[in-house]
């Protein structure tokens, strides 16, 4: 069995599409809205196309009218593109981002999966690095033999205890000093971190249409283009 696993699409339609990978399943770990130009398309892709996902802050944002809670670097941008976002998402779409789950469990073959947006004690808004001392205390809560969880949008593979911890990093978003999309693959029981090219200049040229304004335009234009925060 082959699983793709991806996270923190944020809109981002062009880096979903140019998804290489044939699978079995697609998983994804929450924030499938804000900051990019085309939430209503990448919602209808993952609602055709994944069996498991999960709810992140911008979703649970943008679903009940709430603030996502993003650090004081990216209030801003968080506010200018979930009005953005918001007017563009009719009842349909808000209501699925409103039922999706904040967390998962379940099993494929021997092996026991915990899936959330963030961290299995908050779902939504936790924060914890990959070195972080924080990882015993969350695999210890939740005694899976993996937990797949986003948010951070830096990829991560982290054994603690008996338990493997996966960030894939952001498939629409990335910030790890590259544009290329970042995703995960686990496949016959091994996981690999990935990642994959994609048009991003296309992204970046619809960004600089969105009715913000352009400072912000052009800061979350540079994230796009560079994978690093201006």
């Amino acid at each position: 069995m082959k699983i793709v696993i991806i996270s923190d699409i944020h809109g981002n339609f062009d880096a979903l599409s140019a998804l290489p990978e044939t699978y079995d399943e697609l998983w994804v770990l929450g924030d499938l809205v804000n900051y990019g130009p085309e939430p209503e398309p990448v919602i209808d892709f993952v609602r055709a196309k994944a069996s498991v996902v999960v709810r992140g802050n911008h979703d649970h944002s943008i679903g009940f009218s709430e603030d996502p809670r993003c650090s004081p670097r990216f209030k801003k941008m968080a506010e200018a593109t979930g009005r953005y976002t918001d007017s563009v998402l009719g009842f349909g779409h808000k209501h699925y981002l409103r039922t999706l789950p904040l967390y998962i469990e379940l099993q494929r073959g021997e092996t026991r999966f915990y899936i959330c947006h963030a961290l299995p004690s908050d779902p939504l808004f936790g924060y914890c690095e990959a070195d972080s001392p924080r990882w015993l205390e969350e695999v210890e809560r939740v005694g899976t033999d993996v937990i797949l969880a986003g948010h951070t949008h830096v990829p991560m593979m982290r054994s603690v205890g008996s338990c493997t911890v996966v960030n894939p990093g952001s498939l629409g978003q990335p910030k790890t000093g590259s544009p290329a999309a970042r995703y995960a693959v686990w496949e016959d029981g091994r996981f690999e971190l990935k990642s994959c090219p994609y048009p991003f200049e296309k992204t970046v040229a619809k960004v600089q249409t969105l009715p913000i304004d352009p400072a912000l335009r052009d800061e979350l234009s540079v994230i796009l283009q560079t994978g690093t925060i201006p």
